[in-house]
């Protein structure tokens, strides 16, 4: 069920047991250290409440660029390009640049994973072969067995290594495992109007979809068996895209076109909440290292919104928003506690700058506990 990881960070947490994406490994059944390790932050508190958001210039910026994006284990965060032609990374330092991809363009990959060896898998949306850049900045590409137009949206690495993707058209599951082989296995729900967009691992070992406009619930099991739940809030025009797992271990589904937030607790319960915003929508969340999740906004949002480790819900102001395009859309966090939000449309980057006194280390900041996208 555990998998060793073959890269380290050099700022190891020094179990060498839990799922931090060092030396150690990755294993469902170690929650509950990997959850004190996280408490540590959250109780050292922030030097600040709300967080400082600020912007950026990229190098490299085009309508629809990148959709998610991946902390490496050198600190560099890359972004997943789906109609960008170019590779765009921002370094551990700040700065901004570009590199070449060997397929670029026509909506090709969204969101992207961390894989074991240290290599980052880009998930194919529209792309009809795999892409990854590996830990010494090497592109390429493999074979798939199965690909379409919008198949996948987002990914997430199972306890045992696999990289399962997250299945938006595509009519089965597909993934790759730790030592590189893909192949596919059958889903009991799909929907070629958008069933999926993005996946959180839970406390279990578990991989639950985020629902787009599935009617349902569905996840694979640390053993591989998909299943299906029921869900109190479904949308037929897009209701959730990524979802985020909180330090209690709930799992938050983040709004799209919802009017309600909704979580599936660690036991499996689902519930309902009130938010505090509706105009517009988000695409994927990150956990902070004082315990609230931030929003990623995306498109016509006015403000930010976050939900507190309490539960409290609360908006924010942003430096940059946009009524006409889709502005971001996803992030990732740093070990120097920000919140880098990739850019789709807009002409700038967009951060929040956390002022966490007790950041999250570079090896909690790579586990597949933290979803990418």
């Amino acid at each position: 069920m555990a998998i060793k990881t073959k890269y380290s960070t050099g700022k190891s947490s020094g179990t060498g047991t839990l799922p931090s994406g060092d030396d150690g490994s990755i294993n469902s059944n170690s929650w509950g250290e990997f959850q004190a390790l996280l408490q540590k932050s959250v109780d050292a508190g922030t030097t600040f409440s709300q967080g400082v958001v600020s912007t950026y210039s990229l190098a490299y910026t085009l309508v629809g660029a990148y959709i998610g994006n991946v902390l490496a284990a050198n600190g560099d965060v890359h972004f997943i390009p789906f109609s960008a032609t170019v590779g765009q990374k921002i370094s551990a330092s700040g700065i901004p640049s570009t590199y070449s991809l060997l397929v670029g363009g026509g909506g090709g990959y969204v969101g992207g994973v961390l894989a074991s060896n240290g290599d980052i898998h880009m998930i194919p949306c529209s792309a009809n072969k795999g892409q990854k850049i590996s830990a010494s900045g090497v592109v390429s590409t493999y074979t798939l067995i199965y690909t379409t137009s919008n198949a996948y949206r987002g990914g997430v690495v199972a306890p045992n290594g696999d990289i399962h993707f997250i299945p938006l058209n595509a009519n089965r599951g597909q993934k790759i495992s730790a030592a590189g082989v893909v192949s596919t296995y059958s889903l009991i729900y799909t929907n070629a109007g958008g069933a999926y967009i993005g996946g959180v691992l839970d406390v279990n070992g578990d991989i639950h979809f985020i629902p787009f406009v599935a009617s349902v619930g569905q996840k694979v099991s640390s053993t591989g068996v998909v299943s299906t739940y029921s869900l109190i809030y479904t949308s037929a025009s897009g209701a959730y895209q990524g979802g985020v797992l909180g330090i209690n271990g709930d799992i938050h589904m983040i709004h799209s076109n919802s009017t309600v937030g909704q979580k599936i607790s660690a036991s499996g319960v689902v519930s309902t909440y009130s938010l505090v915003s509706t105009a517009g929508s988000y695409s994927g969340g990150i956990l902070a290292p004082n315990g609230d999740i931030h929003f990623i906004p995306y498109y016509q949002t006015p403000v930010g919104q976050k939900i507190s480790k309490e539960g409290v819900v609360s908006t924010y102001s942003l430096p940059y928003t946009s009524s006409t395009i889709e502005a971001f859309a996803g992030g990732v966090l740093n070990a120097n506690g920000d919140i880098i939000i990739t850019t789709m449309s807009a002409p700038i980057g967009m951060k929040i700058s956390t002022g966490a006194i007790k950041p999250f280390s570079h090896a909690i900041c790579c586990s597949p506990f933290f979803n990418k996208f």
